[in-house]
């Protein structure tokens, strides 16, 4: 039976990277190893728990280094105040642990995205401003209302169109909808698509294969070109899935107007890989992790986000986008209800 599926390999990606990225990127993974020859014996010994702090430091120091001359890859930690930098630690901190159940994980995941959206879009610099005067409950001694002011996105998100990289990247997409439909002045709920890419997970990091489904994908070519094209994926780890996408995109004669990435955590080797790759692409990130393992997760991560929002699936039942949907429960189909009628038209519309 023939599949409709378009299939992109690790060497491709690689040849992406420029010689004085492989030389950065041996370098982390040789300060890397220093942090995990502390792992075993952190928790007994302080000489390896200092280590581990100045190890991590080090690594800290080299990724915002190499960062700072990358203008198309900005990381929240790198790029705001002193002053703020421990709340993303923190909530990074709460996605990693263990510990952290999933309705909670999904919680720190939507404040993880209202503090990108920001970053992006609702820069503190900005001069421009909305006005929204909002109806109150008080009706004594008359009825209320409240004028309020927000920064004036409309032009920058007036041409998105939100794309996602199912499964684990469904929930931050809607977030990121939602936020956007919260900062325009028109309540603008941005279109979908929608791509079924997955890497193979039996193989490595040096061969991967990243597969997009297009059977399983809903989307309109040319609903997508000229567009600026918004990405809400939570863990960046190789950037293959997203250059599989823009690529097929590419060949098809779409041509886009910008790519948005927005990551919770990237590893540096994906970021580099999706900059050197796609032309006027942003990456934005919570978090810059420095290393991935030969399986291709990152280091020290935070495991499968897409389970821990979604909950797991065996490879053979799957539940498809509808299905995950429902599962997400009441609560979230109300918060998110606008989203919701667009991802289903688009479903449907196929």
């Amino acid at each position: 039976m023939k599949t409709n599926k378009v299939i992109l390999k690790a060497e491709d990606l690689d040849g992406y990277l420029t010689e004085t990225d492989k030389a950065q990127l041996s370098i982390m993974k040789t300060l890397f190893q220093k942090a995990l020859d502390c792992f075993p014996q952190v928790s007994e010994s302080r000489k390896k728990h200092d280590m581990l702090i100045t190890v991590y430091n080090e690594m800290g120091k080299l990724m915002q280094d190499i960062c700072k001359h990358e203008k198309s890859i900005c990381v929240y930690s790198f790029a705001t105040p002193n002053e703020i930098h421990a709340e993303a630690s923190r909530l990074i901190a709460k996605l990693r642990d263990v510990r952290t159940g999933q309705e909670e994980f999904i919680y720190y995941i939507q404040r993880a995205y209202e503090m990108l959206f920001n970053l992006a879009y609702a820069g503190r610099n900005s001069v421009d401003k909305n006005y929204f005067i909002v109806k109150t409950p008080v009706t004594t001694p008359m009825q209320n209302y409240a004028v309020h002011k927000s920064t004036n996105i409309d032009e920058k998100v007036s041409n998105t169109v939100m794309c996602v990289m199912l499964r684990g990247a469904l929930l931050p997409s809607m977030i990121m909808s939602k936020e956007i439909q919260e900062y325009s002045s028109n309540s603008y709920v941005t279109p979908f698509a929608l791509f079924k890419i997955s890497r193979d997970d039996t193989k490595k990091e040096d061969n991967m294969e990243y597969i997009l489904d297009l059977d399983r994908s809903y989307f309109d070519l040319e609903s997508l070109d000229g567009k600026d094209l918004v990405f809400a994926d939570p863990m960046n780890a190789t950037g293959g899935s997203l250059v599989t996408i823009i690529k097929y995109l590419l060949s098809q004669g779409v041509k886009p107007k910008s790519v948005q990435f927005f990551n919770v955590i990237a590893a540096l080797k994906g970021a580099l890989r999706v900059v050197r790759a796609l032309d006027n692409c942003q990456v934005w990130t919570l978090w810059m992790d420095p290393l991935l393992n030969e399986s291709a997760y990152i280091m020290p991560g935070l495991g499968d986000a897409g389970d821990r929002i979604n909950g797991w699936d065996s490879p053979e039942h799957q539940r498809n986008i509808i299905q995950l949907i429902a599962d997400y429960g009441s609560n979230i189909a109300q918060l998110y209800r606008s989203q919701l009628k667009e991802i289903e038209r688009t479903v449907l519309k196929k």
